[in-house]
């Protein structure tokens, strides 16, 4: 090849190396600009609320419109009570779908049920929010939460927490719609990263007499935990910001109550009830301050998550 020709074709891949890097700096700066433009829009659109409340309003209960009172402590609550009691019946049931499908499943069935969970992660919210209080809510009241009543209702610790009337919407059944969204998410994740385990590290540890159990809880977690621990995050991520699937069975109330079976608010569902309806600067700006909240909240949680991460990390093959 010529000289000119090996030169030209050099200064043209210089710069096409150049466009290149460009691009994606352009690109990954343009997502820090959008966020940094969103924290801004949310923090100017607060400001009468944060103004005329300060940090009263993070621990008021009251929200009255007529009297210009508003207080984030019933959507904070709710918002959060929520999706740990999601967290609470999805993780496990998560787990468990992912061994069986990756350790127990015979192999004609492993595929079949795959695709089941991955079209379940796909199902709209507002379809789980409405099967939620149309079908779920009231077959919740008239059967599960009459015995929730008569045998922990009346407990002196956790009684307070489970007594209430039977009305089948409530925080509790939020949080259990919650959990049958995530679980797909949660499961899919951990099904992708058991399946990564190198096959001779399980078979080594069977081999030495472990059973299914003790392979995973030894083997499998050890070398997959930053995955689970990610998946668990997205599933925590989608929980707390949820909006309609929440609003159609959380009963949208602004009162705090002990119980779980009592009707409740979300910052998500607050938002999506009462945003098109609020009339007034402090009303209008008190709502916004509630997504204030929940992008904190949402912050606070992922970084936790990623530090949880980088300590997990940093422990890679140092001995227990």
């Amino acid at each position: 090849m010529p000289t000119f020709l090996r030169e030209a074709r050099l200064r043209r891949q210089n710069w096409l190396d150049i466009l290149f890097r460009s691009v994606t700096r352009l690109s990954a700066f343009a997502v820090l600009a959008l966020l940094v433009a969103i924290i801004i829009s949310l923090v100017i659109g607060s400001l009468p609320a944060i103004k005329a409340f300060g940090f009263k309003f993070l621990g008021s209960a009251e929200w009255n419109p007529v009297t210009d009172q508003f207080g984030a402590l019933v959507p904070i609550v709710g918002t959060l009570v929520t999706a740990s009691i999601a967290l609470l019946i999805a993780v496990p049931v998560s787990f468990g779908i992912a061994l069986f499908l990756t350790e127990l499943s015979p192999r004609w069935m492993k595929r079949p049920l795959g695709i089941a969970v991955e079209l379940l992660a796909g199902i709209p919210s507002i379809i789980y929010g409405m099967w939620g209080l149309f079908v779920f809510a009231p077959l919740f009241a008239s059967h599960i939460e009459p015995w929730i009543n008569k045998y922990l209702g009346h407990m002196s610790v956790i009684g307070p927490f489970f007594s209430g009337p039977p009305m089948g919407i409530g925080i509790l059944t939020a949080g259990i719609i919650l959990a049958i969204m995530v679980i797909p998410f949660i499961a899919s994740v951990m099904r992708d990263v058991f399946d990564v385990v190198p096959t001779l590290l399980k078979e080594s540890a069977y081999g030495l007499g472990s059973t299914t159990w003790e392979v995973m809880w030894n083997v499998v977690l050890p070398y997959t935990k930053l995955g689970v621990v990610g998946g668990i995050m997205l599933g925590l991520g989608r929980a707390l910001g949820e909006t309609m699937a929440v609003t159609f069975v959380i009963g949208n109330s602004h009162h705090l109550s002990t119980s779980l079976l009592m009707p409740g608010n979300s910052i998500s569902s607050a938002l999506a009830n009462e945003f098109n309806e609020a009339v007034g600067e402090l009303y209008t700006s008190s709502l916004i301050e509630l997504g204030l909240i929940l992008f904190f909240i949402t912050f606070v949680v992922l970084s936790l998550a990623r530090l949880m991460l980088y300590r997990l990390s940093k422990r890679e093959g140092k001995v227990a």
